[in-house]
């Protein structure tokens, strides 16, 4: 008796090289993510290190050299301090800066930053965080467009701007009515041109819009629950936000507080639009400019004055650091 041995089943050939060519892309893809995530888990501290000292270099440079005189600065570079050079050591840069009074001096330009900077930092943080738990929680017609239309806003380059809002400052908005040759003023001449006013102003209303983008991803992330049980017990929505929605908004708050007095307190181009022809308004930023002198024969004096600028974003950063990365991750992840 003859046997013959039958060849094993298959499978057919298109369904088993697509499953296996597909799975293979996935684990593929899979693998290599995963390869990329490890590696940079695995990055040794000391690089970081590393990495921290060359970020940090250019500001160590910029405070050696605001001890340095005019021709240490020119002759040599500002590691020869740690090799024992400490030829040309001074305090003449700080005292020159701290002791020329043109245009008011170098503290009435800290003292004009900061008048610029708080008003245009706190009071964003405050309309914003009505209008983000508004959008968030309060249930009215047209709020989806108008947060659209809100949020728009952040397309819109700042410099566009400047001059139309330079020119409601100064004369006011007034428009002709066609057919009836009758001017009709729709916002007065305040002369806010020449002041700080101006400045924070304008600064207030660029960070309008992404004041209220931050705070309303934040806000709309937070427990429904607790808004329920706030209203079982007979809560308004003041009371709603004052009592339970900014105590738990600290974080977010503090990271748009960093950012935006970062920018407004070291901002140039808006203030020198707005104060250009009010020398005794000028913030730090400006007068470090012309602490060179006419025909910059003083550069020697900018690095202390651009070292004492830097003090207090740094003070302001280090401060409020550990809200920083909790704030801008807020929101982003639901669920």
């Amino acid at each position: 008796m003859t046997t013959t041995n039958s060849p094993p089943p298959t499978t057919p050939a298109s369904s088993s090289t697509g499953g296996t060519s597909k799975a293979g892309d996935a684990s593929k893809e899979k693998g290599v993510g995963k390869i990329v995530y490890n590696t940079m888990r695995s990055v040794p501290t000391w690089v970081l290190w590393i990495l921290v000292i060359l970020w940090t270099t250019p500001t160590i440079g910029l405070f050696v050299n605001s001890f340095r005189d005019r021709d240490m600065q020119r002759t040599s570079a500002f590691w020869t301090l740690f090799r024992g050079n400490f030829d040309g050591l001074t305090l003449n840069n700080y005292r020159e800066i701290f002791g020329t009074e043109a245009d008011g001096g170098f503290w009435d330009g800290i003292i004009n930053s900061f008048a610029i900077a708080i008003p245009a930092t706190v009071i964003p943080i405050a309309i914003a965080a009505f209008a983000a738990y508004a959008f968030a929680w309060i249930e009215f017609r047209g709020r989806e467009w108008l947060f659209i239309i809100t949020v728009s806003l952040l397309a819109i380059p700042n410099q566009v701007a400047l001059i139309p809002l330079l020119q409601l400052f100064s004369n006011g908005a007034h428009v002709t009515l066609p057919g009836l040759d009758k001017t009709v003023t729709l916002v007065p001449d305040v002369g806010l041109v020449g002041t700080s006013n101006a400045v924070w102003l304008t600064h207030t209303a660029f960070a309008m819009p992404f004041a209220i983008f931050l705070l309303h991803n934040y806000l709309s992330s937070l427990p429904k629950d607790i808004f329920e049980a706030a209203r079982i017990d007979g809560a308004d929505h003041f009371t709603i936000f004052w009592r339970l929605v900014l105590p738990l908004s600290v974080p977010v708050l503090a990271a748009f507080a960093i950012f935006q007095f970062l920018w407004t307190y070291n901002d140039y181009l808006i203030a020198i639009t707005m104060l250009g022809s009010a020398p005794s308004e000028w913030p730090a930023t400006i007068k470090i400019a012309t602490l060179s002198g006419e025909f910059g024969l003083k550069e020697n004096v900018l690095t202390a004055g651009a070292f004492v600028q830097t003090v207090v974003p740094l003070a302001v950063f280090f401060s409020l650091q550990r809200y920083f990365v909790r704030g801008i991750l807020a929101g982003a992840v639901k669920g």
